[in-house]
């Protein structure tokens, strides 16, 4: 024998709004459309056939597009392209700026990588060490349109073939990949074999004035700090290294 429902008095809270509360797929059409603007008159089935109302989906699918798009990040310069970074005077080789320190071992690695990559072309190749001329952090950064004031993160390695800015380490391995980075080197000189006589490949040697101490004795002033060196006492290699820029 079934017990008989009794009708209770208690109110249940947060209870779902009675357009949503339906029993069948009846009322389905009406879970799809657009409240009723203030002041209008309109029956359920009037809203429906009207085309003005749009559906619950296709705002989904315009609020989609909407974030799609702003997600996108907006072209430089007003949708102008960028801007072709180059080096002036080394079309016909392939500048690294790079450095030799072990101090962050990423970097190093990656360094490492690129030049290796690099010299199995066997073309001619410019390699500029920051960590025995500081002046080519000053050469990097004004190449880029870096300031020197701000304190923009500057990596390592960054590669130029042929005067134009190809990238760091994740482009060069790219194009390596892809048989891409043999192209871009095509044309260029072959590399001379053997190393440098006067600097035995560190592109660098030791400051005749100063013998290496980045300072001079002078009757008149004492000791004074050489003008013809860098802050390591070492001058370019005027056999294998090119002029600075």
């Amino acid at each position: 024998m079934w017990l008989r429902r009794s009708k209770t008095r208690a109110r249940v809270h947060n209870a779902p709004d009675p357009k949503f509360a339906c029993s069948s797929f009846k009322d389905v059409h009406t879970l799809l459309l657009d409240d009723e603007p203030a002041g209008g008159g309109g029956s359920p089935g009037n809203s429906l056939e009207s085309p003005t109302n749009s559906s619950i989906c296709h705002r989904s699918r315009s609020v989609k597009t909407l974030i799609r798009t702003l997600s996108q990040p907006a072209p430089p310069n007003g949708g102008a392209p960028p801007e072709e970074i180059r080096i002036p005077g080394a079309e016909q080789t392939v500048v690294v700026y790079f450095t030799s320190l072990r101090i962050v071992r990423r970097t190093f690695e990656d360094c490492k990588a690129v030049r290796s990559i690099l010299r199995d072309f066997r073309v001619s190749i410019d390699e500029r060490d920051l960590s025995m001329d500081s002046g080519f952090m000053d050469e990097l950064r004004s190449i880029l349109g870096q300031s020197s004031e701000t304190n923009s993160k500057l990596t390592l390695p960054r590669v130029f073939i042929g005067g134009r800015y190809v990238g760091g380490v994740e482009e060069v391995r790219r194009l390596h990949e892809s048989g891409e980075l043999k192209k871009h080197v095509e044309g260029l000189p072959a590399s001379e074999p053997g190393t440098c006589d006067a600097c035995g490949g560190y592109r660098f040697i030791l400051c005749d004035e100063c013998s290496g101490s980045h300072k001079y004795y002078s009757e008149k002033g004492g000791f004074r700090s050489c003008t013809l060196c860098n802050e390591n006492g070492l001058v370019r290699c005027p056999s294998c290294s090119c002029a600075p820029l």
